[in-house]
């Protein structure tokens, strides 16, 4: 059976296979979209699958070795595929980006335990591989949740908001990318034209529950990470009322001197121990009674 791996949408080859094989002008529309989403269409002779392969990458500290602290960037390549028959002849079409591991996994491992003469089986084994590159980025993703919900308690910074609202944007992204691999996964269990023959359909059922179980996990990781933003802005507010109290009781101590001081700094005539030769000692021993009487009482009240 030919398999024609192709690197580039825009290869003329694909252009003569389209000839050859009969593909549908729209489908080659969509996969020389750079934006088309997930996908599975079905024609009479063939079916043409757009996929999502993901690859989770850790952003490069100075020294070269990942920084534990940084966003780790989530990128989603494209794997266009063409599987069918014509003249009772397999055939398999695939264009996809050589520079993404995933893609390379996913096409290597069809090359190792595909049949020759089974488009169907070929198809599978890269939706399959797609799927389970999955599940290392959710582990990701439970680690990093991990390391934030202990950084917002203990750490409460602007670049731990960033982080937070950083890994929400990904999950969402991460979550459009599940709902349509559920979606084409699905199409390929019901449509009786699809190229998965009855032999391949249990395993395409399983493909489906992973996948539905992934999506479990991804709604479970945008919970915690709403969750540790409603800590983080709890953890600001608490910490902006300790400094509101610290100030607030500094500036209640300073009351009586404040007054006191106040009162014998207007020059009026008359005030208590004003001829005294001692009226210093006595105005400032009177401040010190007067505030640690103060003190006293605001640890009474528990303010302190």
């Amino acid at each position: 059976m030919p398999w024609y791996e192709l690197t580039s949408p825009d290869d003329p080859k694909l252009d003569e296979l389209a000839a050859k094989y009969g593909l549908h002008p729209l489908h080659l529309e969509d996969a020389r979209s750079v934006d088309e989403r997930i996908k599975v269409d079905q024609t009479a002779s063939y079916t043409f699958a757009v996929l999502k392969p993901v690859h989770v990458q850790m952003p490069a500290s100075r020294g070269g070795a990942g920084d534990p602290e940084a966003i780790p960037t989530v990128t989603f390549s494209t794997i266009d595929v063409f599987a069918g028959r014509k003249d009772n002849e397999g055939f398999l079409i695939t264009i996809a980006d050589p520079s993404c591991p995933s893609s390379e996994e996913a096409l290597a491992r069809a090359r190792r335990d595909g049949q020759s003469d089974n488009p169907a089986r070929l198809l599978y084994l890269i939706l399959d591989t797609i799927v389970d590159l999955y599940f290392p980025a959710i582990d990701h993703y439970d680690d990093r949740i991990d390391e934030l919900e202990d950084r917002v308690v203990a750490q409460p910074e602007p670049q731990v908001l960033q982080q937070v609202f950083g890994l929400k944007r990904q999950l969402i992204d991460l979550r459009r990318v599940l709902v349509g691999t559920r979606d084409a996964t699905l199409h390929l269990q019901r449509d009786p034209q699809s190229i998965m023959d009855a032999e391949h359909q249990p395993f395409v059922r399983d493909i489906y529950d992973h996948v539905v179980r992934l999506l479990d996990s991804v709604e479970t990781q945008r919970d915690l990470v709403n969750n540790a933003l409603d800590i983080y802005l709890s953890s600001v507010a608490n910490r902006t009322n300790e400094v509101v109290k610290t100030l607030t009781v500094l500036g209640t101590v300073a009351l009586p001197a404040l007054a006191i001081s106040g009162i014998y700094g207007m020059n009026l005539k008359g005030l208590p121990f004003e001829s005294s030769p001692h009226g210093a000692l006595i105005v400032g021993g009177l401040t010190i009674v007067s505030t640690g009487a103060l003190l006293l009482a605001l640890r009474r009240m528990r303010w302190l």
